[in-house]
């Protein structure tokens, strides 16, 4: 008796109860540390949104210069354009997954910093490639950084804040992704209009109209580029002051957090391959399109098992049941849907826009067109993610997405049909289209979260949204061809992308509603 009792007492002094586990009942963090997590959380989105947005603006420019083409409209460069955005995407999936489970296994405020350092420097060094696949590769290794911090951002978040506000909080997840896109199009507005200054420098320094020509047009993409390695600063903020959640320290206490292996990653590192194997066999034309359409299939089914595996593994040795497992997963491929839906949408059609505007009337050889159009589209999708994640509170996460599906749809196709030239009308309906396709951004980091218990929560919330970023890869490789079909006709080739949200109405309709629930433990 006498013994039992110690043992009880020592428990109760570690903050256990009296069977030797962490009480159910929630530890609220200081209001300093949340507001101090949310702040590290709202700064990294922001700076991925810039990561991303410098895609649209520069890689077209970049690819034409290091290719040595004529045009940064010639179809070497739509090929490698088609290329470099599929391994981006990739990146940020494999990332999505590998950091997801290092949140898992060494805390969230840790693998956060290493993942925003990884994309900060990754991206300020492309600015020095010298060949078009120093600049995949480089783009690569900054989007496992990207994809990594959106998921333990939002672990991170969501579980700190517990199970309040988590609406507002979802917004301002999505608001601040594109309020980097904003930042990133100023940036090249002004550097825009700076450009004269930097002419008359350059000719006062005895430098011919040619040379200062082709200075400052390589400059200026390397610069954009340079710009990105900003973000590194975060890294301090992160460790100094971040604290770390409760919810992840307590699975640590538990002991589950050890039972996460860094062999199971080789399982990730699969999937990848097999990823890279599927853009592979779309980037090589003569390989017949039954092989490439098979292999597509056979490959995607392939990462997705590697991707999976990890997870796998970690359910069995904490002694999840079969059932329980099958649900994790399930949760896990429903997500994965659910994201690559979105993420089609917008890699497929709305991304393609900043292409598109330089062949309009209007946009062909005007410099500000494209980070123009990124801002005015960057402020509707940040009004979008906050209405979308308000309206989800309101009516249920169900209903808004099958509506979102639907207003996507027409929105998409009404941009693309109903413009003809650069100009107001082309910004302010850009926008409109932004605005709706980006609310799945306010939707998704506020229902992801609530499909996962905490143990699994970063891994899980990982895979699905980053998952759908390889749908959006293996998308984004038929555009070339859907453009050839069309003759190079954006407009109409885009105009067919909105089929993919019928898919969307699907999914969510065996989707469980979470409205009004806490966050699983």
């Amino acid at each position: 008796m006498t013994a039992s009792y110690t043992v009880q007492a020592v428990w109760q002094r570690r903050g256990l109860n009296t069977h030797g586990r962490f009480p159910t009942k929630s530890i609220m963090p200081s209001r300093r540390s949340r507001y101090l997590a949310l702040t590290a959380a709202l700064l990294g989105w922001m700076f991925d949104g810039m990561e991303m947005g410098l895609f649209p603006l520069v890689a077209r420019d970049a690819l034409a210069e290091l290719l040595h083409t004529p045009s940064k409209f010639h179809s070497t460069v739509d090929t490698w354009y088609s290329l470099v955005l599929a391994v981006f995407l990739i990146g940020a999936a494999t990332g999505g997954v590998v950091f997801g489970w290092l949140g898992d296994k060494i805390g969230r405020v840790r693998a956060m910093t290493v993942s925003v350092l990884l994309y900060s420097l990754a991206s300020g060094v492309s600015g020095l490639s010298q060949e078009p696949w120093h600049f995949a590769v480089l783009k690569f290794l900054g989007a496992l950084g990207m994809g990594g911090e959106w998921a333990l951002g939002v672990a991170l978040v969501m579980e700190v804040w517990a199970n309040t506000s988590r609406a507002w909080l979802a917004g301002l997840i999505g608001a601040f992704g594109n309020l980097g896109y904003a930042i990133c199009g100023l940036i090249a507005l002004g550097l825009n209009h700076s450009g004269g200054h930097v002419t008359d420098t350059l000719h006062a320094l005895g430098l011919s109209e040619s040379m200062t020509h082709e200075l400052t047009r390589n400059c200026y993409w390397r610069l954009l580029m340079v710009v990105g390695a900003a973000p590194a600063l975060l890294t301090f903020l992160i460790r100094l002051f971040v604290p770390e959640s409760e919810k992840w320290s307590r699975e640590k206490a538990s002991g589950r957090a050890s039972h996460w292996s860094g062999a199971d990653l080789l399982g990730v590192f699969f999937g990848a391959v097999c990823a890279m194997g599927v853009v592979y066999l779309w980037w090589t034309p003569d390989t017949p399109l039954a092989v490439k359409t098979l292999g597509s299939l056979v490959g995607l089914s392939l990462v997705a098992a590697g991707y999976l595996y990890p997870v796998r593994r970690y359910l069995h040795r904490v002694g999840f049941s079969g059932v329980r497992q099958r649900f994790v997963i399930r949760r896990m491929l429903l997500a994965a849907g659910l994201s690559g839906v979105a993420l089609l949408g917008t890699w497929c059609a709305v991304m393609w826009m900043y292409q598109w505007v330089g062949k309009l009337p209007g946009g062909v050889d005007n410099p500000d067109a494209r980070p123009m159009t990124q801002v005015w589209t960057a402020i509707g999708a940040a009004l979008g993610c906050g209405i979308g994640a308000v309206l989800c509170e309101r009516f249920g996460r169900r209903i808004v997405y099958a509506a979102l599906c639907i207003c996507s749809v027409v929105t998409i196709i009404g941009f693309y049909q109903f413009n003809g030239w650069y100009g107001y009308r082309f910004l302010a309906s850009a926008a409109v289209m932004s605005m709706v396709t980006a609310a799945f951004y306010g939707w998704l980091p506020l229902y992801l979260p609530e499909l996962f218990p905490t143990a699994v929560r970063a891994t899980g919330q990982g895979f699905g949204f980053n998952f759908g970023r390889i749908l959006a890869a293996a998308g984004s490789l038929q555009m070339p061809s859907l453009l050839a079909a069309f003759d190079n006709n954006y407009a109409d080739a885009c105009a067919i992308v909105p089929v993919v949200y019928v898919v969307g109405l699907i999914l969510i309709a065996i989707a469980p509603e979470t409205r009004g629930k806490p966050l699983p433990e």
